[in-house]
């Protein structure tokens, strides 16, 4: 059994991740200070006697004796990071520097939830890990971008002065059940348009294209990153290769909820990527051949069930 800090553990990703970890048998910290993370992601989890739930916003510091920490804690969608700018900066920043400094103190494993948006607007496609990006510093995405790769660089000074044992991963679109229904990304939007009858809102022409992974298949492959060899600290690409367009997305949105919503087209948002897609010939090299298992369609009906149930609930 190892002790191990969850921090954004009562979002999105972190609550599969605190579940994924106490399935296997470890004891689990939650860390959160439910900004876009909730209690209903991990009531299921409440009564489990390994699993412990704190209030904590990790820009002030944490102290625990740990063996490993998913350091999440940060909103990832657009709605919600550019809310508080300077709040989702300093998240990125000073939370990664706090946990790292826990890390250093306790010799913990640590392990980075950073993000395909370090590439920004990539000129390379599709993106491999090698590639250093195309990303507006001053842009209405920056506090969320340069955020994530200042974390990046703390996270290899930390090893490389520190000695830190450290992990790097970077996510590409990531969906399923648990992700908020505002928090503005593009699968959750669609989905909740449709469920609710309303127009669907595409952004742009809808030609800009996306690479949708489930969740269980990026859990799995954080999982794999943590217990990957000493000595291989990435970044990796943790995605789905298969690209689709917003319009293939939507249709196939239209086509599983058999909704009568039409496809509206609105401005495309400033710095709003046109390209996204991952090159994983890394993970499947380091992460014992990790590559992603679930196809969009069957990840979709999972996903459309979960928001169908909560929009019944009231919720």
């Amino acid at each position: 059994m190892k002790r191990i800090l969850v921090t954004g553990g009562a979002g999105f990703v972190g609550s599969h991740i605190c579940e994924r970890l106490l399935s296997e048998g470890n004891e689990v910290i939650c860390l959160d200070n439910y900004f876009t993370g909730s209690k209903r992601n991990v009531e299921h989890l409440m009564d489990h006697h390994y699993f412990e739930l704190v209030r904590h916003d990790v820009t002030n510091p944490y102290m625990v004796e740990v063996d490993e920490i998913y350091n999440l804690a940060c909103p990832a969608s657009p709605v919600h990071y550019q809310y508080n700018p300077i709040k989702t900066i300093k998240t990125s920043v000073m939370g990664a520097i706090n946990m790292l400094g826990l890390a250093k103190r306790v010799k913990a494993k640590i392990l980075q939830a950073s993000t395909s948006e370090v590439y920004g607007d990539p000129a390379i496609h599709p993106q491999p890990e090698s590639y250093w990006g195309n990303v507006n510093p001053i842009g209405l995405r920056s506090c969320y971008d340069e955020g994530k790769r200042c974390a990046e660089t703390l996270f290899m000074d930390y090893h490389i002065q520190n000695d830190v044992d450290i992990k790097i991963v970077r996510i590409f679109n990531t969906y399923g059940p648990r992700m908020n229904p505002d928090d503005g990304r593009v699968v959750s939007n669609f989905i909740v348009q449709a469920l609710k009858g309303d127009d669907i809102t595409v952004f742009g022409d809808g030609t800009q294209t996306r690479s949708f992974q489930y969740v269980d298949d990026l859990v799995e492959g954080m999982i794999r990153m943590m217990n990957s060899r000493d000595g291989f600290v990435g970044p990796v690409n943790v995605g789905n290769p298969g690209e689709f367009t917003m319009l293939e997305l939507a249709q196939q949105v239209i086509d599983l909820t058999g909704t009568k919503s039409k496809i509206i087209h609105m401005p495309l948002p400033q710095d709003d990527p046109l390209q996204r897609q991952p090159v994983i010939d890394l993970a499947k090299k380091e992460l014992n051949g990790w590559e992603p298992k679930i196809p969009l369609k069957e990840g979709l009906v999972k996903t459309i069930t979960y928001f169908d149930d909560l929009l019944k609930k009231g919720n």
